[in-house]
């Protein structure tokens, strides 16, 4: 392709390239005159060039041209009222002659040698900067391919200003010859391939960086919901591509993304549809991905007056006329840091214009300069003639890409003096017939060039990376109009990627004034309010990652920050508060005998107890009489006993649980109920023993007396004894920390060990209960004034349905209550044997004492015998 290139620039015959070698003015610039002559009303202005020992070649747009139809390799474009001057682009050809300037003036840097300059207008269009390139190749006016003209020294570089997709494309012709380039202005994605682009530096970020910062500017704001308006070149959509992916990892998304065409012309066409486009959505957040031509095109238009939007924007983007902007305190421009250099702005203040060749628009720009609002730095003294109305640059002289240039041109000079020294100590001379160094001075310099490292001016590191990129970072700043027209660029922030990271990204939101047409400041653009703590997102079906709804975190879950995607389930030791944002300490229960249900328990036990020992001392004391008697006092007893041991197990169940009480409390419940039972068993049996041990010849008088009944106590005790030393020795109970039954509560309780055993421990006590319960059942119609088995067998019943309700409530229960109902049980159905057993008999002897006799006794039944024996 270059070599066509070639072929095509020098077969043009439309341009006819003039050199006028002419006088040379002060400071030794000579005026190099460029005529199209096949275009006269838009005619691109002359060259400018310096002899030196070393020559540097320039490339520096400051006037731009928008050609209806884009440039061929067959004819030249055409210029006819598609072009504007960029005031703020002269600065950087005066920080490129500044530069060159003070090196020269240097005696430490370069002091043998002098710099020169071929610098050319490339007019942002890619034909003429590619005759430009061999113009500044061959060293003449008239660029010849392949050929260089030996009438100045080496050239060195090329030191550049193009737009991203032409450096890339002049970095293919820059490279046949192995000739470095610097760019000041081209953060090209691809170019910092070194592989690729092997001779190519830059004093600005690859824009990786910049899309990096963006994505930070939108993830500080919280801005989740955005609209991206780029060019449809190569670079801008690998940057979208960037920023889409970077905006979507930080949980946002893109409403829209609109592409345009990098034709200014058609640019001006789309402007309603693009206006349409901001107009109509729901975003506040538009990011402007293009370069500054067409970012004053879009910010002369009537898209930049939609309110309410904020844009974020990769330069500043400013116009030829205050006129044209508007006030917007709501744009965010990414800007590689600007420095004010003393000696460049000392530098515009004292040159003589005469230095440059004088046409209408050096005289407006040095005129500009004579205003008395501009900066004293800057300030010229003029005549009042001289004096102009308006400011067009003046108080934006720090805006631009001067400081770059000021940078690149430095770098070279530091890069030669490197080569200099070494080459100096291997006694190698830079003049005569053994200047071998001249010859190879390209392909050398880039080992120095890599290698770069030294401090400018205002004392700042300037290194290239392994990339051939500045390690510098971005200012993020605005522009603010004053009511007397200076412009303000406000500093928002900085973004540096060479930083530490806790100084790498910052935004200073004191320095921000927001317009008035936010209801919030800083705004939200989101496509739905954020999920506030205590709640997670929920992502709709077939809609963008950023729109989702907020659904409450389920239980033992919380969401401490906003927009979370899943809930954090709390330690199990915790629970969540009522708004579900933070874990809390869980409450620890007990059934204790603090509380009241505890001290009701205890109370129903102690006076159930009482109750059981004045019935107990009753009985004691009338113990000769005939009724406590009949049914075998030792059995009444050892039941009496035995149910005062069951109501005082039941304080075992009250307490905090411990490893001795959750062992002592279902064995030692076990073991006086299966005692109580089989007493009550012994009774019934005795009964009916008796009364069949009457009858004539009746084998069962033998099986009369207290041993035989002590004997059903003692074995069915033992029985109930055995299986609770077995459960005790397998799988005994133990404190256990239950922190799932209910919410938020953490309950200490005693954990059965073996919950089959416990089951076995409760159906023998169900077992002696139902036989006793049966006997008693049978023997309740005996002819006996004191038999006690129609007692017994309503006690039995009392007892059965106390314990078969018990275990679907005790079941059906948690916590604390589980252990309160078994206490019941407890209570209740013991409460019922000596109510229903003892009561009557308590009542006799008490008030009946007449019917406590002999006579009413077992006599009148001829039962002497027996009951004696009994």
């Amino acid at each position: 392709m270059v070599k066509d290139l070639f072929a095509t620039l020098s077969k043009l015959e439309d341009i006819d390239l003039l050199t006028d070698i002419g006088s040379q003015t002060e400071g030794k610039v000579t005026e190099c005159q460029c005529v199209l002559t096949n275009y006269p009303p838009m005619q691109p202005k002359p060259g400018y060039h310096r002899d030196g020992d070393i020559m540097i070649g320039g490339l520096i747009t400051v006037v731009t041209f928008y050609p209806d139809i884009g440039p061929s390799f067959t004819t030249p474009p055409s210029f006819e009222g598609n072009g504007f001057t960029l005031f703020l682009n002269y600065y950087n050809f005066l920080a490129f002659v500044s530069a060159v300037e003070e090196i020269n003036n240097s005696s430490e840097l370069l002091p043998n040698l002098t710099l020169g300059f071929h610098i050319y207008e490339p007019y942002n269009n890619l034909l003429l900067t590619y005759r430009a390139a061999i113009n500044i190749f061959s060293g003449m006016e008239t660029g010849i391919p392949n050929y260089s003209c030996k009438t100045s020294g080496p050239l060195a570089t090329v030191i550049e200003g193009l737009p991203a997709e032409q450096s890339s494309e002049f970095s293919s012709l820059s490279r046949i010859y192995q000739y470095p380039q610097i760019s000041y202005t081209s953060g090209n994605f691809d170019m910092s391939d070194t592989v690729k682009f092997p001779y190519f530096y830059r004093t600005v970020p690859s824009e990786v960086y910049l899309c990096a910062g963006i994505v930070k500017l939108l993830k500080h704001f919280g801005w989740t919901w955005v609209g991206i308006v780029a060019t449809d070149d190569e670079n801008s959509m690998r940057a979208v591509q960037i920023l889409r992916e970077g905006i979507e990892q930080n949980g946002g998304c893109t409403e829209f993304i609109k592409t345009f065409s990098p034709s200014i012309s058609l640019l001006r066409q789309n402007v309603s549809d693009i206006y349409q486009i901001i107009l109509t959505s729901s975003t506040k957040v538009i990011i402007l991905y293009c370069d500054r031509e067409r970012t004053e095109v879009i910010k002369k238009s009537i898209i930049w007056e939609i309110p309410g939007k904020v844009w974020i924007i990769r330069a500043e983007g400013l116009f030829f006329l205050p006129s044209y902007n508007a006030d917007r305190k709501n744009t965010f421009a990414f800007t590689v840091a600007k420095k004010n250099i003393p000696s460049f702005h000392r530098f515009v203040r004292e040159v003589n214009p005469a230095m440059f060749p004088n046409d209408s628009f050096l005289e407006m720009w040095f005129k500009d300069l004579c205003n008395n609002q501009c900066p004293e730095s800057i300030q010229r003294s003029c005549s009042s003639e001289e004096i102009s109305d308006y400011l067009s640059h003046c108080d934006v002289i720090n805006s631009g890409n001067s400081y770059n240039v000021y940078n690149a041109v430095y770098a070279l000079a530091h890069a030669l003096h490197s080569m200099v020294t070494f080459n100096s100590g291997n006694n190698t001379t830079w003049h005569g017939e053994s200047g071998r160094v001249l010859e190879f001075l390209p392909w050398k310099l880039h080992h120095y060039l890599k290698n770069l490292h030294f401090k400018n001016v205002l004392g700042e590191e300037i290194v290239f990376d392994e990339n051939g990129d500045l390690a510098i970072g971005y200012d993020i700043i605005s522009t603010v109009f004053q009511s007397n027209g200076i412009r303000n660029n406000e500093i928002y922030g900085h973004y540096n990627p060479y930083a530490l990271p806790e100084k790498e990204f910052a935004i200073y939101e004191k320095a921000i004034t927001w317009e008035s047409t936010f209801m919030e400041t800083p705004p939200q653009s989101i496509c739905n309010p954020s999920c506030l703590p205590g709640f997670r997102k929920l992502t709709r079906e077939g809609k963008p990652v950023c729109c989702y709804e907020c659904i409450p975190c389920p239980e033992g879950e919380v969401s401490n920050h906003i927009d979370m995607d899943t809930c954090i389930k709390c330690p199990e030791d915790q629970w969540p508060n009522q708004k579900r944002d933070a874990c809390i300490p869980k409450v620890i229960t007990y059934l204790s005998y603090e509380e009241p249900l505890g001290i009701i328990l205890s109370f129903i036990c102690l006076f159930f107890f009482l109750i059981n020992t004045v019935i107990l001392g009753i009985f004691i004391h009338y113990r000769d009489t005939p009724i406590v008697k009949a049914n075998n006092r030792h059995l009444s007893y050892i039941l009496l006993i035995s149910l005062m041991l069951c109501f005082i197990c039941s304080l075992i169940f009250i307490g905090h649980p411990q490893e001795v009480s959750c062992i002592l409390r279902q064995t030692t419940f076990g073991i006086t109920f299966s005692i109580a039972l089989s007493s009550i068993l012994a009774k019934t049996i005795t009964v009916v023993v008796a009364f069949h041990a009457t009858k004539p010849g009746s084998k069962l008088q033998k099986w009369m007396g207290s041993k035989v009944s002590i004997s059903i106590v003692t074995s069915c005790s033992l029985i109930q004894t055995a299986m609770c030393l077995v459960w005790l020795s397998t799988a005994p109970p133990f404190p256990y920390l239950n922190m799932r039954s209910e919410i938020g509560i953490i309950i200490i309780e005693c954990n059965e060990g073996s919950i089959v055993a416990f089951y076995y421990v409760l159906g023998y006590l169900g077992f002696l209960a139902g036989i006793s319960f049966i006997v008693a059942f049978l023997a309740r119609n005996l002819p006996d004034r004191f038999n006690e088995a129609k007692y017994i067998t309503f006690s039995m019943l009392v007892f059965c349905n106390v314990w078969i309700s018990f275990i679907p409530t005790y079941l059906s229960t948690k916590g604390k209550y589980m252990v309160a109902v078994e206490i019941f049980a407890i209570l209740a159905s013991s409460a019922g044997l000596l109510g229903c057993i003892f009561f009557p008999n308590c009542y006799i002897i008490l008030l009946k004492p007449e019917r406590n006799s002999r006579k009413g006794g077992f006599y009148n039944y001829g039962l002497k015998k027996i009951y004696i024996k009994i």
